[in-house]
């Protein structure tokens, strides 16, 4: 280790270059609590609490540092060899790695071994080297946002492999990035993500604002933290967009979004979001304009569809049955005549039934879960239709509604569209076909009075914004869509490198 220092001194100069001026005339820590033995006492039977002293320079440096949170061969080859071997008469100045702070206080000082840090004690000086052990699983296609064309990388529980994906894509100076520390016990670590001189500055100061207000105990998804940023938390319509797809936040930020990073999962927040956005995939600008104009077309009618077809069959069979064709009505009566149920609770049943299906298909385990999800319909249907429970009619209704349903990108308005099924089933068996209206005019007001990170929910529609209309329900040529979506409000609102902004 000598010689190579003797050799390459750049080489070993460089990993100190950021930290000598600042722990080469630090002062001793003026918290006399601050020492090994205390450390000791607050990890009382914590077994994998480790205590080393080495002797370096005739002086001894006592390292401090839980067994199961650091990486053992940093330790050895970052801290132990250059300690033990090292000719520096500065233990701070020995060790190889850019990771060094000073500590200041026991409680501190707790707080960083417990985030992966040896506490290294020597020659009147405490300080932190962060090597934190590196669990993690390999990158892997996103399950939830699956496409054909396109990048398979998916994000991971790793934050720091996070950034790696997301700035590899944006690679510029203005991607910023803040980290906050959320929930009193699980200390999770927070990312706070925005392109500067884009993104609406009235944005991010909105959202570092309700970031910081948040006060927990514990965060253990994107989702806690999404509970304490939404804007409305008595809505069924979600208002920040869950993704692990790192070219989907790339997508967002570029637009003037504000990303959230949060350790120990792999779903980015993404904030402001309107309702068209979660009906958009990736793969829709990857296929020609038309091809994701018709596609991203189909997914409103089918959440539409998914939401109203049962309701119509429950008020044309309970209240406007002279309103539909004799042959319909014929084949309507015979599919009926045995039917022991009115057609609410014939449909809630089968409503339930198939609820009770899906959830149990994705509670099991991933092989076994197929089966009970295509043998159990089949199974249930025809033995429902058999027994008499259930006419041929209603079955396929609820069934083209559930397949419907899963046309929707995003899982969590998915959901959301089953509670709104279930809302209008019940008007329609009230008051007919005017209950679905009336329904659906609840929910349109609902939409319109919606807002995420403080911006219209149903814009560009509600209020009116026509230049986004090129990315909205149809989506133009990428050559036509030249600026950034008004609704946002950027800063700079071209995205065309020759146009003023």
């Amino acid at each position: 280790m000598n010689i190579l220092r003797r050799l390459f001194p750049a080489m070993f100069s460089a990993f100190h270059a950021k930290d000598e001026p600042a722990h080469g005339d630090e002062q001793p820590p003026t918290d006399s609590s601050l020492t090994v033995e205390e450390l000791q006492k607050r990890f009382c039977h914590v077994h994998d609490a480790c205590v080393k002293d080495l002797q370096v320079n005739a002086q001894t440096v006592t390292l401090f540092y839980i067994r199961s949170l650091i990486d053992a061969d940093q330790l050895r080859e970052g801290i132990l060899l250059p300690l033990v071997h090292g000719d520096y008469n500065c233990a701070s100045r020995a060790i190889i790695s850019d990771q060094v702070k000073p500590v200041p206080n026991l409680e501190k000082a707790i707080e960083q071994a417990l985030q992966g840090a040896v506490i290294v004690f020597g020659e009147g000086r405490v300080f932190a080297v962060h090597i934190p052990s590196t669990i993690s699983r390999s990158i892997e296609s996103s399950e939830q946002e699956a496409i054909v064309y396109g990048p398979k990388d998916s994000l991971s529980e790793q934050l720091d492999h996070n950034l790696t994906m997301i700035r590899r894509r944006l690679p510029v100076p203005e991607l910023k990035y803040c980290l906050f520390t959320l929930g009193t016990l699980s200390k999770t670590n927070v990312a706070l993500l925005y392109i500067e001189g884009i993104a609406n500055p009235e944005n991010i100061r909105l959202a570092f604002e309700k970031t910081s207000n948040i006060d927990f105990d514990v965060f253990f998804d994107s989702s806690h933290v999404s509970a304490f940023l939404e804007d409305h938390m008595g809505s069924v319509f979600p208002q920040f967009q869950q993704t692990d797809r790192p070219d989907a936040v790339a997508a967002a930020l570029a637009s003037g979004k504000i990303v959230w990073l949060v350790a120990n999962t792999p779903f980015a927040l993404i904030a402001p979001v309107t309702f068209f956005d979660l009906f958009q995939s990736p793969e829709d600008y990857i296929h020609r304009w038309m091809v994701s104009s018709f596609l991203r077309s189909l997914r409103f009618f089918a959440f539409l569809f998914a939401i109203v077809l049962t309701p119509v069959y429950v008020a044309l069979t309970t209240h406007h049955y002279y309103s539909m064709p004799l042959e319909l009505l014929y084949l309507l009566m015979e599919s009926r005549s045995e039917i022991p149920f009115t057609p609410i609770w014939e449909a809630m049943f089968m409503l339930l039934t198939l609820e009770i299906l899906k959830e149990a298909s994705l509670r099991m385990p991933t092989k076994s879960g197929q089966t009970l999800g295509i043998v159990g319909g089949i199974v249930v249907g025809q033995a429902a239709v058999e027994a008499n429970v259930a006419s041929n009619i209603l079955i396929i209704h609820i069934a083209v509604s559930a397949i419907a349903s899963f046309l929707v990108p995003n899982y969590l308005m998915t959901n959301s569209s089953k509670l709104i099924q279930f809302a209008l089933l019940i008007l329609a068996a009230w008051l007919g076909m005017w209950g679905i209206i009336f329904g659906m005019v609840l929910v349109l007001i609902h939409l319109t009075g919606l807002t995420s990170l403080k911006q219209p929910y149903f814009a560009p529609l509600t209020p009116m914004y026509w230049r986004d209309w090129k990315d909205t329900i149809v989506r133009l040529p990428l050559k036509l869509m030249k600026q950034r979506p008004e609704h946002l409000r950027p800063v700079a609102k071209s995205r065309m490198k020759k146009e003023i902004r």
